[in-house]
């Protein structure tokens, strides 16, 4: 007790324990690491039959590799319908040289782990593990893709798991909403379901994925990307398996327009879903407006009602602060982006109890109509969300699995990597102007709307355009704010210090 802590303090202040800074003779110490250390270059190579194998050294014991192809959804035709889900659920299983048990124990002898996923544009196949197995990597994901048996009872097992996920789908009023704006939002590929429809479970076979795949998996629509792997050394693996595959013809991506739309699905729902949606053109090919729309995201945030404090949980975003905080009857308010290669989509998502839906989504009318006005952001929380959003895709770069991602879709859309430092410089330059202009450009295009729940209650798609084009058209082109809704003080109309 007493006497212990006495002791303890006389011997700390002793005058003959040496200082805790004084070295050890027998340690030698490491240099020091240099103040700024050159970021990775990113290798491409592009074989003859177009196939571009790209990699980054990384000073990281494990390499993540990834095969991604310039295939998904927006290729299916009537009769395809579907086979993108199926495919990524028939990843890694049986191929004409591995059955599926051989696949599974290979995978687990080196510790791996495997994933693969669908959208609208792309087939990723990913694999992850020590880089000492690079070259076992390397050619059982190869294998996997160029090979599938696609044997009957590996399918129909797959789409028994399909019909279950679609009934959980069903049950999930935010995925059915953003997966319903598309379909309504869009007329032509973009609209094509992401998930295997129902009436086509019993259509898909063997046949239909072996077409889709021959027509699909050409070579100048893949890339082989990698993080953690010398380039010269996954060349010497990677471009013999991959040379011999046909080049295909130049890629012609099938057109989708948007035309807006209204999708409402009656539920018996505690609360109601909804979503208002406008078109973006230009999609990452337009560079500056997505940048711009990122930032413009960022800035409005949102989240749940019940969302913890911290960083990178929306607690300072406009929807956080003028929405959540002021309706307790809104449950969820948050700004969603789905980005393609040409057009894309932004909006608003919420849930709500259903005799206030109305009042909500005219709240996120309002929202939208504010920020198009000049002068009703300042450039304090401009530079938060400028901040924010350059922390978000530097922490998501420190995964070398990101890294590999973000080599290979890059590549596919652009045709290279582009430096993350011109993203940030990007970033940087987004200014009031651009988020007011981009706010603009939004609610002038045609609305989508989507609600789950009794959407009795519901306004129609067309009387919230009219109110969004008539208030901001109105006058001097100020928007002050529903007459029935009292001012709400906002820290974001504060000067900026």
């Amino acid at each position: 007790g007493r006497s212990g802590n006495l002791a303890a303090a006389r011997y700390a202040t002793s005058s003959a324990v040496a200082p805790l800074d004084t070295p050890f003779d027998s340690v030698s110490l490491p240099p020091p690491l240099p103040d700024y250390v050159a970021p990775s270059e990113t290798k491409i190579k592009t074989l003859s039959n177009g196939v571009r194998i790209a990699s980054e050294q990384l000073p990281t014991p494990a390499a993540s590799i990834g095969l991604f192809i310039n295939c998904g959804s927006i290729y299916e035709t009537p009769i395809s319908s579907g086979a993108s889900h199926l495919l990524e659920r028939m990843a890694f299983k049986s191929t004409t040289n591995r059955s599926h048990l051989r696949v599974v124990r290979e995978v687990e002898a080196i510790g791996g782990n495997t994933l693969a996923s669908a959208t609208r544009e792309c087939m990723t196949y990913t694999f992850d593990a020590l880089k000492t197995y690079v070259p076992e990597m390397v050619e059982l994901l190869i294998d996997c893709v160029r090979n599938p048996a696609f044997l009957e009872w590996e399918i129909n097992e797959e789409l028994q798991k399909i019909k279950a996920e679609l009934e959980e789908v069903s049950k999930n009023p935010e995925r059915l909403i953003l997966e319903a704006v598309h379909s309504a939002g869009y007329s032509g590929a973009l609209a094509n379901p992401l998930l295997v429809p129902e009436s086509a479970i019993d259509r898909l076979n063997s046949d239909i994925l072996e077409e889709f795949v021959t027509e699909n998996y050409k070579g100048n629509r893949i890339v082989l990307a990698a993080s953690g792997i010398e380039h010269k050394e996954f060349l010497q693996i990677a471009e013999p398996l991959l040379s011999d595959l046909p080049a295909g013809p130049p890629l012609n991506e099938p057109k989708s327009v948007y035309v807006g739309g209204d999708f409402r699905r009656r539920a018996d729902s505690p609360s109601t879903h909804f979503a208002l949606a406008f078109e973006v053109p230009g999609g990452w090919n337009n560079e500056k407006d997505t940048v711009t729309l990122t930032v413009l995201q960022m800035l409005m945030g949102g989240g749940g009602s019940f969302s913890a404090g911290g960083p990178g949980k929306g607690m300072h975003s406009r929807l956080y602060l003028r929405v959540l905080n002021e309706y307790q009857q809104i449950h969820s308010f948050s700004a969603f982006n789905s980005i393609f290669n040409n057009t894309g989509l932004f909006g608003i998502y919420g849930s709500t109890s259903s005799d206030f839906v109305s009042r909500a989504i005219e709240i996120a009318a309002e929202e939208l109509l504010v920020l198009a006005t000049e002068g009703s952001v300042s450039q304090l929380m401009i530079k938060r969300a400028q901040e924010a959003t350059k922390s978000a895709v530097l922490m998501n770069l420190e995964s070398r699995m990101i890294i590999a991602e973000d080599i290979g879709r890059q590549i596919l859309t652009y045709g290279e990597r582009k430096s993350v430092h011109a993203f940030l410089k990007m970033v940087d330059e987004v200014t009031l102007r651009d988020i007011t202009n981009m706010a603009k450009k939004i609610i002038s295009s045609p609305l989508t709307m989507a609600s789950y729940g009794d959407a009795t209650n519901q306004l129609a798609a067309s009387s919230v355009l009219n109110k969004l084009r008539h208030e901001l058209q109105a006058g001097d082109g100020v928007y002050r704010g529903s007459t029935n809704t009292p001012p709400r003080p906002s820290p974001y109309t504060s000067p900026s210090p």
